[in-house]
């Protein structure tokens, strides 16, 4: 096995063994930490998206964030034109390719060299 391996079964072994200990001896306790570790999550998670969330500010993001609201008001305006397309007309089958065969040299040898 290789030694990461080895290391990080080690460190499972003595944080369940820990936990085990700690579930033992002071339950209260255990379940305070993980409240908190919970609620300070979830507190940097909200701060994180109420950050992110803000109005654009530069040019650049402004332009980006019209360009986009533009391109998925022409996708709605493309898919309701092709729904309503396809309701009104009948299915009408496809003509018949009119192709022609062009004769070629097919008879006629190539003079080259056989290696």
């Amino acid at each position: 096995m290789n030694i990461r391996n080895w290391i990080v079964g080690v460190v499972a072994i003595l944080a369940l063994t820990g936990l085990a200990s700690t579930l033992i001896r002071n339950p209260s306790s255990l379940l305070k930490q993980l409240l908190t570790m919970v609620v300070i999550t979830a507190l940097i998670i909200v701060i994180y998206k109420v950050w992110m969330r803000r109005k654009p500010n530069s040019k650049d993001s402004i332009a980006y964030a019209k360009a986009v609201k533009l391109s998925k008001k022409r996708k709605r305006q493309a898919n309701k034109t092709v729904i309503s397309s396809s309701r009104k007309r009948p299915l009408r089958k496809k003509s018949t390719a009119h192709l022609t065969v062009i004769e070629g040299k097919k008879n006629k040898k190539k003079d080259r060299a056989i290696f």
